[in-house]
């Protein structure tokens, strides 16, 4: 190889460095004392947890006992309960976040700009903090029951352990990561398509499902995703609006194992099995994301 062809190589090296170095040393890194803690030892006096750092000494006796919980145990309930507000949550921000994506997209014009600069405003505002506002919102003297209120309807106990406030929630704190990476995919639909179809006859209706939906169905398998992968590891949403025991959520049993509990290996092993849910989550998402590229070049 010749100096001229290593000379821009070591180059882009060079600029993927820091962020190899990040990746090592804030997930690697961190990810291998989880997996050290999960397959190591419990000190027999005191409980609590002694990491094992050598792979050949790891002892997989606590992750089995773990996986046996999820499968068939205690904590199978928790698992099946995240997925199903997930899953409600994604359907929610496709709901609302589809028509909005494609408002920005195709009709918002000049206005586009102002509109994404108010989506995107609530992330300068600590998350935290936005959920602290819906718990003011929601309590019992709050606006919203105020509202419902004056229209003679009975107030809702919202922050009493209910699930349908947990998944609202989280459909509020997750949809502009929905909305953004969508709008962008959307944009990109050559106008000429939609007008040839409008040309051969086909309605509105017929043609946002036969050539609008399709073609934006990469963008929204992108934006399902970014979404939805996140929330699986979401604790302090469900803490902050409900807080019961009926809305536990992995994240939740997760931070009580390793911060709140001393059985802190339960608490690594959940960490490693929910990371392999979102490993074999994203897979499938790659994998279908190159079939639906090579289906559009052929």
């Amino acid at each position: 190889m010749s100096r001229s062809v290593r000379g821009p190589q070591r180059l882009w090296a060079a600029f993927a460095a820091p962020g190899t170095a990040w990746l090592v040393v804030f997930f690697a890194v961190p990810f291998y004392a989880i997996a050290a803690v999960a397959f190591g030892y419990r000190d027999p006096v005191f409980g609590s947890p002694i990491p094992e750092w050598m792979p050949w000494y790891w002892d997989f006796g606590a992750f089995n006992a773990v996986v046996s919980r999820v499968v068939d145990g205690d904590l199978r309930d928790v698992f099946l309960r995240t997925g199903l507000f997930v899953g409600l949550a994604l359907i929610g921000c496709v709901l609302i976040g589809y028509p909005v994506a494609y408002y920005l997209a195709r009709h918002a014009g000049r206005r586009r700009g102002l509109l994404l600069a108010l989506i995107l405003v609530p992330w300068w505002i600590n998350y935290i903090t936005r959920m602290l506002a819906w718990v003011s919102l929601l309590q019992d003297d709050g606006y919203v029951n105020d509202v419902l209120r004056w229209f003679s309807f009975d107030p809702v106990n919202w922050l009493g352990g209910s699930p349908y406030t947990v998944v609202l929630a989280l459909i509020y704190g997750y949809i502009p990561f929905f909305i953004v990476p969508l709008s962008a995919t959307l944009d990109r639909i050559d106008p000429r398509l939609l007008d040839a179809s409008r040309d051969l006859g086909v309605g509105g209706v017929r043609t946002f499902l036969h050539v609008t939906l399709p073609l934006s169905r990469p963008g929204l398998m992108t934006a399902s995703a970014i979404t939805a992968l996140p929330m699986f590891g979401d604790y302090y949403t469900n803490s902050m609006v409900s807080g019961s025991p009926t809305t536990t959520m992995i994240g939740n049993e997760i931070e009580f194992y390793l911060l709140g509990g001393s059985q802190k290996q339960t608490g690594a092993s959940l960490v490693l099995i929910m990371s392999l849910l979102l490993i074999a989550l994203m897979i499938y998402y790659l994998v279908a994301s190159s079939r639906d590229r090579r289906e559009s070049t052929t």
